[in-house]
């Protein structure tokens, strides 16, 4: 599967007992396929994975497959750090007819470059579901290297990379070795920074899996449609318009600054669920300025 373009990944709304908001869910995906997006991921990091339960995931996923209904591209968050429990999340996604899964690297077991192999082949195998490999090292401990992504682009199913390294060499280094063996064609580099999304397609990258563009997903979809089109000038001047409010989105960790804005914004979010909490005063006056610069609320 190939994948290319503005993908969302997307917040998990709760009400104010801290419930799914099937009803904001349902009505945020309506709107960020009205601003023009490929593609939408539920139940990821943005959407509070580590604090939702199995039977929410799952709740997730059938929600967001049902109200797609075929629009854009569908893709289910299903990592985890046991590679079983990745694999029945991914084949319920199969399941429920998500086209694509998104799988993070499994995080605090620090596995090895050659068992992280073994985990995502083996869920590939198991689902025969395509695949994102998503490399957050930030949040992981663990750093897939070149080699091992060059791997995983060998295996039936796994055909593009989330990279959120923050390394830009780096997708140079991932390109060229697919150019080597033949699968540039093939397998996907996707940005995991918002920020970097313009150097980062500007040297292979396909498109973005985007966290801000919860918020301001017209100006992203015009920037990435922007380098698709080689038109670099304007992808540039949409990059600097949205530069300094992708940066305060990440100024606590995500998804508590986009969440807070689309609050702010009367966008369905609701509340963080613990160990997330409100952002600090001064931090919610730096996003509130940011907002209001982008002309957002």
């Amino acid at each position: 599967m190939r994948f290319e373009g503005t993908y969302v990944a997307m917040v998990t709304p709760f009400d104010k007992n801290e419930q799914i908001d099937e009803e904001g869910f349902r009505s945020n995906i309506n709107y960020l396929i009205d601003q023009g997006v490929n593609g939408l991921v539920g139940a990821g990091t943005t959407g509070e994975s580590a604090t939702i339960d199995h039977e929410e995931h799952k709740k997730i996923i059938e929600i967001l497959v049902d109200e797609v209904d075929g629009r854009v591209e569908t893709v289910a968050g299903t990592g985890s750090n046991s590679t079983y429990e990745a694999a029945d999340l991914t084949n319920f996604a199969a399941d429920a007819g998500a086209d694509a899964a998104l799988l993070i690297t499994p995080y605090y077991n620090k596995p090895q470059q050659h068992a992280l192999i073994e985990h995502y082949r083996y869920v590939a195998e198991k689902s025969e579901l395509p695949i994102i490999a998503y490399n957050v090292p930030s949040r992981t401990g663990v750093d897939m290297t070149v080699d091992t992504i060059v791997e995983l682009a060998k295996i039936d199913y796994i055909d593009a990379v989330k990279e959120a390294s923050g390394s830009v060499d780096k997708i140079s280094d991932i390109y060229r070795a697919l150019q080597h063996e033949g699968l540039e064609d093939d397998f996907n580099i996707l940005s995991g920074e918002d920020s970097l999304t313009l150097p980062i397609m500007a040297v292979g990258g396909t498109g973005v899996i985007s966290a801000s563009a919860n918020i301001d997903a017209k100006r992203m979809v015009l920037m990435v449609d922007s380098i698709l089109n080689d038109d670099y000038t304007r992808a540039m001047e949409l990059h600097y318009e949205m530069v300094e409010l992708i940066r305060t989105l990440f100024i606590e960790s995500n998804p508590v600054p986009v969440k807070t804005a689309m609050n702010l914004m009367g966008l369905p979010s609701g509340p963080l669920r613990l160990p997330l909490v409100d952002m600090k005063d001064e931090n919610l006056e730096q996003l509130k300025k940011a907002l209001k610069d982008s002309n957002l609320i």
